[in-house]
């Protein structure tokens, strides 16, 4: 594939230590004569294949998934365009490492393992100049896509202070490979408030703001200005909240979403994803969404957005999470969610009225999970406790008895949390659960056929409507678009990957996922072609940037 021409200014040291211009050793003779690379570089040009397979060499004799973090990062440090085409050419082996599981190890080791700053840290003492940290941060670039967090509530592991912005990279990281997102228009930001860690604070090598969380009108004041700021400086660029506390999350959702284009994707997008397995699932078990009874355990942002989303689900097939009994229950550490008891505001949504629980036998001091299974019989468990071990044997066999192919997806990341193995699910159920996780695991045999293990990963969701959102410059996302991306993304299982035990695509077809989606959810909004009469899938084509070489002249 030949690259672009592009005109540049950045001559000798300047343009081999830019990771967003640098070749390393392809730049052609041609360009180290034209821009002062002479004797700066090795004689030898080789082009990025050449790179690429020496680069996957020094990574195959890295064992430990940390040290192969710290490779790739300090990869892009150097050279980006070398190191999308490296994680692009081995997706599925290399995801885990950019993203869950290994970046939450990232994350907690940030501090000790800082090699260069990537991105931007908004702190307490930055007000009234935020606007000013993020264009110097931008450095002239345009900037069309920003992932931010606050980094309190990062996967299952908490408060991780400054180290946070390790998830927004990753996830930045995935734009790029998945949707084809340029990565010299985005963004990784941390509004580094504080954090309540104590470890972290006493910890002399950590590098984020020192003092404990801002809280409630000061937290507010920084935002509002942020926000403010991101639409002065980048006007129409996408942000991503992530990793934000629940009760957070939900209220920037709401308070910032008309103002500029932006979404959760911990609310958002696990609930697209959670659906799109549901929905995959139908097809093996024959099952309408209005034919299942789901229970959610783990009342935070991810239950509230799945709900959310499997009641949008529902409306669309002409049903309802409503009646005698619904068919959506959620659990939080005290148990079933129910009306007669104190909870955060936004679980009213989820609860259920006393009487409905009562009738089914759920009355107060019996609502923990293995109660709720017993009486309300799911066919469809799904997790987002955090709690390791919290599908039980006894619960998970309490189910199968009533159900022949039970739906259970324990998608609590990382690895670790996970509320129950894939292996021991196949194991109690005789093999006939259908089974997906939020981090990957390893197949299983199950009666002398081998089973893949599907990861419901946000990253088959997240990337399709970034890049929906850049294509079609849209300037609201609300929640139609991910029930529209969750249905295009159980289309695009096949029947291969359905065979094979797989409820989402396999990791290395993220990019033709990441393209359907967009597609979809474009044409859902636009028609068959958006305002210039371009066909959308043309548009959205269009807009993936991919990691070729370009080839340099002066400016």
């Amino acid at each position: 594939m030949t690259g672009t021409r592009r005109r540049i200014g950045e001559r000798g040291h300047d343009l081999i230590r830019e990771p967003l211009l640098n070749k390393g050793a392809a730049f052609s003779p041609e360009e180290r004569h034209a821009f002062g690379l002479e004797g700066l570089l090795p004689w030898r040009s080789i082009p990025i294949e050449l790179q690429r397979r020496r680069v996957l060499a020094n990574l195959d004799v890295i064992t430990d998934p940390l040290q192969k973090y710290v490779s790739l990062a300090a990869l892009q440090d150097r050279n980006e365009y070398l190191y999308f085409d490296v994680l692009m050419h081995r997706l599925e082996e290399l995801l885990p490492i950019v993203y869950t599981p290994t970046v939450g190890l990232a994350t907690q080791r940030f501090s000790h393992v800082f090699q260069r700053g990537r991105g931007v840290w908004i702190t307490p003492d930055m007000q009234g100049r935020v606007a000013t940290v993020l264009r110097q941060a931008a450095g002239g670039r345009q900037v069309r896509l920003i992932v931010a967090t606050d980094n309190e509530s990062i996967l299952g592991i908490g408060d991780q202070g400054a180290g946070g912005i390790a998830i927004a990279i990753g996830k930045l990281s995935i734009y790029t490979a998945a949707a084809g997102i340029d990565p010299a228009m985005v963004l990784p930001v941390s509004l580094d408030v504080g954090t309540d860690n104590e470890e972290l604070r006493t910890d002399p090598l950590y590098l984020g703001w020192p003092e404990r969380r801002l809280r409630g009108a000061a937290y507010q004041q920084l935002l509002d200005e942020f926000v403010t700021a991101v639409t002065a400086v980048f006007p129409g660029a996408l942000v991503q909240w992530e990793d934000l506390r629940k009760d957070n999350a939900l209220q920037v959702l709401d308070r910032y979403r008309e103002r500029l284009p932006s979404f959760n994707d911990d609310i958002q997008g696990t609930g697209a994803v959670a659906l799109a397995g549901m929905l995959t699932a139908g097809r093996i078990t024959g099952r309408r969404l209005v034919d299942e009874r789901v229970v959610i355990l783990g009342g935070g942002a991810a239950g509230l957005g799945i709900a959310r989303q499997i009641r949008a689900g529902l409306q669309a097939e002409g049903g309802a999470d409503a009646g005698d009994v619904p068919r959506i229950a959620v659990l939080d550490s005290k148990g079933l969610i129910v009306a007669d008891a104190d909870m955060d505001a936004y679980k009213r949504e989820l609860a259920w009225d006393p009487r409905t629980a009562a009738r089914i036998g759920l009355e107060r001091g019996r609502r923990t999970l293995a109660d709720v299974v017993a009486a309300f019989r799911p066919t469809v468990l799904i997790g987002t406790s955090g709690q390791p071990g919290a599908f039980s044997r006894e619960i998970v066999m309490r189910m199968a008895a009533e159900v022949p192919r039970p739906v259970i997806l324990p998608l609590s990341n990382p690895t670790a949390n996970c509320e129950a193995l894939p292996a021991d699910l196949y194991a109690w159920t005789d093999g006939r659960a259908l089974v997906a996780t939020g981090s990957p695991f390893p197949d299983v045999e199950v009666a002398g056929v081998r089973r893949r293990v599907g990861q419901g990963n946000n990253a088959f969701i997240f990337p399709g409507v970034g890049l929906a959102a850049l294509a079609g410059n849209l300037e609201r996302i609300d929640d139609r678009a991910f029930t529209t991306a969750a249905r295009a993304l159980a289309a695009s299982v096949t029947e291969a990957d359905l065979a094979s035990g797989l409820l989402y695509p396999q990791a290395n077809r993220l990019r033709l996922a990441a393209r359907e989606v967009a597609t979809a959810v474009l044409r859902d909004l636009l028609g068959d072609k958006d305002a210039e009469g371009m066909p959308v899938a043309e548009r959205v084509a269009a807009t993936m940037w991919a990691p070729v070489y370009p080839t340099f002249e002066s400016r």
